[in-house]
C-alpha cells in the first residue's frame, strides 16, 4: 500500500499516482471492466446476524457513514474515487504474511468484507503535500477481529522489511515496517510507519553504479476497529520528507478525527 511509485489514483501526484496512469492502460487492456470497485452492491443481500454479534453494515450504511465528496476535513477536502478506487488494491506482498499491510483487498487477501467504502483526503494548498487514502470495512462473524491480529502479526514478521508486487509490473522493497502511537479510538487500532526505497532513480538511470537507489520514502498506516468495521487510513508524501516519528503517527489527525466523528454518529 508505496515506495517507490504511489498508490494508484490517490492524488494530484503522489508517486504511486504517476505508477497508476502508466499501469491504467495496461489494466482496460486486462480486463479492468470486470473490477467491481470494491464493496457490496446494494441490490445485494446484507450478510445474516452471525452468534458474534448483528449484521455488518452494508454498502449503502458505510456510505452514510463516511465523509463525503467534498467535505473538509481541518486543511484537508475529501473526494471519492474515479473508476471505484486506486490501482494498488490489487498489489500483493511477498512473503504473504505481510499482505495486511499492502492490501486488504478480498482479492488478495484472505479477507473478504461484507461491504467497502473508500475516499481519499489532501490539501487543496499542497502540490506536493500528503494524500490520505481513507477506507470503511465491514465484516462478518469475526472478521473485523482477525483482521487486526493480522496487521499486528504482519507488523511483527515484517520489522525487517518485505516487497510489494505492483499488477506484476514494478517491485517497490519496504525496508522497515514500524509500529507507532495509535489513537485511542474505537474497541482497538494500530498504527505504523513505513520506509520504501525509492526505485525511481533506478528506472530513470540515476541511481549510481550500484543501479540501486538509496532514497527513501514513508508511508504511514492507522486502523482503527468498531465492532465489526474497520476504518483505515494510509497517509502517503510525494516527496522523501519523513513526516512521522515513532510517538506519532503521521497519517493527519484532522482527517482521522473527522471521520471517526461521523462514523460514531451515524
Amino acid at each position: 500500500m508505496v515506495g517507490a511509485e504511489k498508490r494508484g489514483g490517490r492524488g494530484r501526484g503522489p508517486v504511486r499516482d504517476r505508477l497508476a496512469a502508466a499501469l491504467l492502460a495496461v489494466s482496460v487492456l486486462a480486463g479492468v471492466a470486470g473490477c467491481t470497485g470494491g464493496g457490496t452492491a446494494d441490490n445485494k443481500p446484507s450478510p445474516a446476524a452471525s452468534p458474534a454479534g448483528p449484521p455488518p453494515r452494508t454498502e449503502r450504511q458505510l456510505t452514510a457513514a463516511a465523509l463525503s465528496d467534498g467535505e473538509r476535513a481541518g486543511a484537508y477536502t475529501v473526494s471519492t474515487y474515479p473508476l471505484g478506487g486506486p490501482l494498488d488494491t490489487d498489489y500483493t506482498a511477498a512473503p504473504a504474511v505481510c499482505q495486511p499491510l499492502v492490501s486488504l483487498a478480498p482479492g488478495v487477501s484472505g479477507f473478504r468484507p461484507a461491504a467497502e467504502v473508500g475516499r481519499r483526503a489532501e490539501d487543496p494548498r499542497e502540490t506536493l503535500g500528503v494524500t490520505v487514502d481513507v477506507r470503511l470495512r465491514s465484516y462478518a462473524g469475526q472478521g473485523a477481529a482477525r483482521v487486526m491480529k493480522a496487521l499486528t502479526t504482519a507488523a511483527r514478521a515484517c520489522t525487517g522489511g518485505f516487497t510489494e508486487d505492483r499488477l506484476s509490473l514494478v517491485r517497490a522493497t519496504y525496508l522497515a515496517v514500524e509500529t507507532v502511537k495509535a489513537p485511542h479510538l474505537g474497541d482497538d487500532s494500530v498504527a505504523y510507519r513505513f520506509t520504501i526505497r525509492d526505485v525511481r532513480g533506478e528506472k530513470s538511470g540515476e541511481s549510481g553504479k550500484s543501479g540501486k537507489s538509496k532514497k527513501k520514502l514513508y508511508e504511514y498506516l492507522t486502523v482503527v476497529r468498531s465492532g465489526s468495521t474497520t476504518l483505515s487510513f494510509r497517509a502517503e508524501v510525494t516527496g522523501t520528507k519523513d513526516i512521522g516519528t515513532k510517538d506519532a503517527g503521521a497519517v493527519p489527525v484532522d482527517v482521522i478525527r473527522a471521520q471517526w466523528a461521523k462514523f460514531d454518529a451515524s
